[in-house]
Order: C-alpha cells, then sequence, then structure tokens
C-alpha cells in the first residue's frame, strides 16, 4: 500500500466518516499553502441542501450522482488551474467505481486516514449531521463493506491521534513539495 513517494497535483483523503478528513484537510491547506476542497461542503453549496437533506429528500442514488458530478468538477478546475489540490472526499466516494475512475484518471494520490471502528462509533454517536448512522450495527456493517475500497489507496495513515500529528505523517509520506521558507 505504500509505493514510492512522488509529487502530485491532487492529493485526496479518504476515509470512514469521522476520521478527519475535513479537519486534516484545513489543516493541510495551512501548512502546504495547497487550495483545499471539502466535497460534501461542495456538495452542500452546490445544492443547498444539507447532505442529510439530500439523502431524506433525493435518496442515496441521487446523493451518489450529485457527488460524483461535483467530484468530476472539482478535478477538472484543479487540471485547468493547474493547481495543486487537497480534496477530503465524502465517506462514500471512492466506492463508486467511476469515482475511483475519475481520481486515477488525474493521478491523484489517495490518502486513507484509518481509525478504529471504535473510535469512529464515538466521534460520529456525537453528530447529528450523518445520514448513513443509524445504528451501531448498520454503521459497523457500513464500515465492513467499504474496507477493501479504503485498502486500495495510495497510503495509509493512523488518524486515532491530534490532528496535528496526521498532518505531520502525512506530509513525512513525500507526496507534498517541501516548502521553502
Amino acid at each position: 500500500m505504500t509505493p514510492e513517494p512522488r509529487l502530485h497535483r491532487v492529493v485526496c483523503l479518504v476515509g470512514f466518516m469521522g476520521c478527519g478528513k475535513s479537519t486534516v484537510g484545513k489543516l493541510l491547506r495551512r501548512q502546504t499553502g495547497w487550495p483545499s476542497v471539502d466535497l460534501d461542503k461542495r456538495i452542500t453549496e452546490a445544492t443547498g441542501l444539507a447532505i442529510a437533506d439530500i439523502f431524506a429528500r433525493m435518496g442515496e442514488p441521487e446523493f451518489r450522482r450529485i457527488e460524483s458530478e461535483q467530484l468530476a468538477r472539482v478535478l477538472a478546475e484543479a487540471s485547468e488551474q493547474e493547481k495543486p489540490t487537497i480534496v477530503s472526499l465524502g465517506g462514500g466516494t471512492i466506492t463508486q467505481p467511476q469515482n475511483t475512475a475519475l481520481l486515477r484518471e488525474h493521478d491523484a494520490a489517495l490518502i486513507w486516514l484509518k481509525c478504529p471502528i471504535e473510535e469512529l462509533l464515538h466521534r460520529c454517536a456525537q453528530m447529528n449531521d450523518r445520514p448513513l448512522f443509524r445504528d451501531e450495527a448498520s454503521f459497523r456493517q457500513l464500515y465492513q463493506d467499504r474496507l477493501a475500497f479504503y485498502e486500495m489507496a495510495d497510503y495509509c495513515v493512523d488518524s486515532n491521534q491530534d490532528p496535528l500529528r496526521v498532518v505531520e505523517q502525512i506530509l513525512a509520506l513525500g507526496v507534498f513539495p517541501r516548502v521553502t521558507a
């Protein structure tokens, strides 16, 4: 899972809900100066609806369609502007074959923020905006269903620690150019 480090123009954070993708994405932006995009936030801005409302009103298939559309836009913008970009993906983004193909086509580095399921449960139980968090049994099943997709990431970083330590681990991977003062 850990290939030879090389620089990428798009670095994507992947992982299950609650693993810290949004938080780490913001911190990486501060450390690297790269623009960052939170895909779920992009979806809410594009639709004017919260993620939970999209699921409730339109269903998961429509959410996944919108998600794929927004991912394609984010990657096209990064390519057109020739700007390196950090993208925090939704927990299910890479489970969709068309999204994975698009990410590979854009040579995106996928970094899995791995966190024990017990910690994910603890974190998500305190949030009320997770449409796929219904109960513990379905949460655990969804995690198991997605695990193989996360394991296909190019890199794996332990996110069961302070987010600043997670950022340090990611920067040590060598996928970002060295920042010189």
